[in-house]
């Protein structure tokens, strides 16, 4: 595969044989994010378990204590006096069977988080062919299925973010942007692992984190140390 110059920079100053500590590495990928944008920074989390075993899934959803550095647009279906509350906690669009419809017949997509109300659930499993592919379709492991969905939009734009590996056994997981420094992005570094570490199957067996990256949008990636967690 071809890169082009301003990857091909980026790599030099990268030692592919070395395992970084996390600070050093989101320094390097934050300092060699070159793009015109203020690009994103992603960590990328192979774990020593099998997604095939329902045992040993692993799923959450964290808050990153400064956020992503995005704007998060968040739609809730709920009812009567939730649809208040929902509003007051800064949803941007409320509703029931009127946002179904506008999904389904617009092919309405204008939003990044959904939360529902647990009585609403039968509702929102119309959408699940919709939702589903996108990672979209709420779940009560991510707090996105929840009786309190005030609360549960706060945490969406203040910063949460969910987890879920994927087929190949990995995690991958926004963690913030270029522009946030070292500092920052190792808070939020350090929230996600944590958290990780914490949903450990008790299925799995051997080592658990088998590999962590991190890496700019446009970036190469670093490799970071995982022999300090233990796992």
């Amino acid at each position: 595969m071809k890169h082009g110059k301003k990857y091909v920079d980026s790599s030099k100053v990268i030692d592919r044989t070395k395992m970084y500590e996390p600070g050093e590495a989101l320094d390097i990928a934050s300092k060699n994010a070159k793009a015109k944008f203020d690009e994103t920074i992603e960590a990328h989390i192979r774990l020593g378990v099998d997604s095939r075993h329902a045992d040993q899934l692993v799923r959450g959803a964290v808050v990153l204590p400064n956020g992503t550095g995005k704007t998060i647009r968040v739609v809730v279906f709920c009812k009567d006096e939730k649809m208040v509350a929902a509003k007051e906690a800064g949803a941007d669009f409320v509703g029931a069977e009127d946002l179904v419809e506008k999904i389904t017949k617009e092919n309405w997509m204008d939003f990044d988080v959904v939360i529902a109300s647990p009585d609403m659930m039968g509702l929102v499993g119309r959408l699940g062919k919709v939702l589903g592919p996108r990672g979209l379709m709420p779940n009560p492991k991510a707090g996105t299925v929840t009786p309190d969905v005030a609360r549960a939009v706060k945490e969406a734009k203040a910063g949460k973010i969910e987890y879920r590996l994927d087929k190949t056994n990995i995690i991958h997981c926004t963690i913030g942007k270029a522009s946030f420094g070292q500092e920052k992005l190792e808070q939020n570094f350090n929230t996600l692992i944590d958290a990780i570490i914490k949903a450990k199957p008790s299925a799995a067996k051997g080592q658990y984190l088998k590999s962590v990256v991190v890496a700019s949008t446009m970036g190469p990636g670093v490799r970071i140390n995982t022999s300090k967690y233990g796992v």
